[in-house]
């Protein structure tokens, strides 16, 4: 891979799962690109869509607007955007998620499920 970005963001998605799967959650994995309708980073987990961001520059705002987009894409109920933190490893990353979001996952009617 030739793009150095995209080796980064690569290797970020893999920690990210890797993470993922040795904390309860043994399905998830790297989803395929998926161009113009992308739905996100990883998959394996159900009604939630991750997209995985590890940018030298933190742009909170245009991740929620592209988690939203993604969201929607991949069918989830659940989006948000793991961001790593610079010089950390993945349990250490920021989980983003607008308060909309938030609120519906804690809901009386998601929490029952």
């Amino acid at each position: 891979m030739a793009n150095p970005s995209k080796r980064k963001g690569t290797a970020w998605e893999s920690q990210v799962v890797a993470y993922l799967q040795d904390h309860g959650q043994p399905y998830a994995e790297r989803r395929a690109l998926c161009g113009t309708s992308d739905k996100g980073d990883v998959s394996g987990i159900p009604g939630v869509m991750l997209e995985c961001k590890a940018e030298k520059t933190v742009t909170l705002g245009a991740y929620a607007d592209e988690v939203k987009v993604e969201t929607a894409n991949a069918g989830a109920s659940i989006g948000v955007a793991v961001v790593k933190r610079r010089n950390r490893g993945p349990g250490d990353a920021y989980v983003v998620m607008t308060l909309e979001q938030f609120a519906a996952m804690i809901s009386d009617d998601e929490v029952a499920k």
